[in-house]
């Protein structure tokens, strides 16, 4: 296999005469009408103060708000070496040979980069990137055919499907065409639904739905918590609804919702009632249960615990869910997102059936390919189990220093991920770029109640399962060092 470095090189970046500057606009873009447009006119800073937009609960304020997230991951004091005018010889940058000052997670064959610890992306693994750079073929050939249909098989394997009146998805776009998926086929205008609240991203659900006419109900948990059970069931007989929906870990919190005993409620209380995942930051690190536990839809992105770089939007629906689709009263107010499209091509492709409604990255989901024989290298139950072991040695170190998490109840707390308030006498603008220099980046808060009193740790895929990169426990001691460096001592 050629090096890595030789297959991929990094771009340029250019700098901008005015770093903080940083536009948004909401987008109504193809395949995905409730997704925002951000336009980076400047190499962005962890520096900056929390927008006021994040105590503003309108969409185009939470839009503004993802700020934060994106800006932490930029704050890194290296800049990326501009490639070459020859790409067949690699820079002394790219072609990067590990010795006893080399960050761990650089002993591979990529470019030397910091360690990206945020809740995704996430560091990805070599063999997954070299198959980003697959010849170009055509999306409708025998080869390329034959590839999406493994990957669709290999999807249901991961969701644990068996049930052939499900459908899975892989379309060109980002975790949040999953809401479009969702609200624009399985909800039709005026039809109530149920979001159980528990942060940013299921604040972002919501407003997904309401954009294509559903009636929302929001059940919302205080800041680190999740709805209860018995207050669902009372939402769930008060009223009759189309579907419920539950962002699995949302991200912006680090709250893991539960989700078995919950769809047992669902299809109890109120069987007709449609049961939604946003797994977007679980698939690939928390289990999920697809057939055994009932559920009618998963959505998710490449970007996170899957290991693939960001661009691919994953869902399964279910057989009831096929059904609510295929009896709506009015065609989906969508045209790319509309599955009543999608459905019978990815039908032919998961029967190695040439079609074709619009061009699939054929780059991509070779790399999807890669990524899911990986993941099913090995049973399932063994990657959770690695994913919570790590998880419980990052929080356990997290309470040696005695700092609380925005989930308390262990009983909460996602495995893939940590969010950390900070101590009163550090702020992210100090926190931060003291984990950049030490190569590390973390993210910020996004939470418009909390958005500048805590920093969030990603802790997937690779950084997880490939313990002899040394990401984690670098992490920690960068963590400890930057907090010490600021004058944080434990009490």
């Amino acid at each position: 296999m050629k090096p890595f470095a030789r297959l991929y090189r990094p771009p340029s970046v250019p700098r901008s005469t005015n770093p903080q500057r940083i536009s948004f606009s909401a987008s109504a873009a193809t395949g995905g009408q409730c997704a925002g447009l951000l336009r980076r006119t400047g190499a962005g800073t962890a520096n900056m103060a929390p927008p006021r937009s994040m105590t503003d609960t309108s969409p185009s304020a939470r839009l503004a708000g993802i700020a934060r997230h994106l800006l932490a991951a930029s704050s890194s004091p290296h800049p990326i070496p501009a490639a070459s005018s020859h790409p067949s010889t690699p820079s002394r940058h790219q072609l990067h040979t590990a010795s006893a000052a080399t960050p761990p997670s650089t002993m591979s064959s990529q470019p030397e980069h910091s360690t990206l610890l945020i809740p995704g992306p996430i560091e990805f693994d070599d063999a997954v990137l070299q198959s980003m750079s697959h010849y170009s073929e055509s999306h409708v050939g025998p080869a390329f055919v034959s590839t999406f249909g493994d990957v669709l098989a290999n999807l249901r394997k991961l969701f644990q499907n068996t049930d052939p009146t499900a459908q899975p998805f892989v379309l060109s776009g980002s975790g949040t065409l999953g809401w479009d998926l969702a609200a624009a086929n399985l909800v039709e205008p005026g039809e109530a639904v149920l979001v159980l609240g528990t942060g940013y991203f299921s604040d972002g659900f919501a407003d997904c739905l309401r954009i294509y006419g559903a009636d929302v109900t929001e059940l919302k948990a205080p800041v680190g918590s999740r709805p209860q059970l018995a207050e669902i069931e009372a939402a769930l007989k008060a009223r009759s609804y189309k579907a419920i929906t539950v962002t699995h870990v949302d991200t912006s919190t680090g709250v893991l919702s539960e989700l078995r005993d919950l769809s047992a409620l669902v299809h109890r209380v109120s069987p007709d009632t449609l049961v939604l995942v946003d797994g977007v930051c679980s698939v690939a690190c928390e289990e999920i249960a697809f057939d055994e536990w009932k559920l009618d839809g998963v959505v998710t992105a490449s970007q996170k615990a899957i290991g693939v770089p960001a661009g691919l939007s994953i869902s399964l629906f279910s057989g009831r869910a096929i059904k609510a689709l295929e009896s709506r009263k009015e065609p989906p107010r969508a045209y790319f997102a509309s599955m009543k499209n999608w459905l019978p091509i990815m039908r032919n492709y998961e029967a190695k059936k040439a079609s074709y409604f619009a061009t699939p990255s054929p780059q991509l989901v070779h790399a999807l390919d890669t990524a899911l024989k990986q993941i099913l290298s090995v049973p399932l139950a063994e990657r959770f189990a690695k994913h919570k072991a790590a998880s419980d040695k990052i929080k356990a170190h997290i309470a040696e220093l005695g700092l609380k998490q925005v989930a308390e109840n262990p009983d909460y707390q996602a495995h893939g991920m940590t969010a950390i308030y900070l101590p009163e006498t550090v702020t992210q603008a100090q926190i931060l770029p003291s984990l950049a220099k030490q190569k590390v980046v973390f993210a910020g808060g996004i939470h418009k109640e909390i958005a500048s009193k805590y920093i969030r740790f990603g802790h997937m895929g690779v950084s997880v399962l490939q313990p002899e990169r040394g990401d984690i426990d670098r992490a920690l001691k960068a963590l400890d060092t930057g907090l010490a460096e600021f004058g944080y001592q434990k009490a």
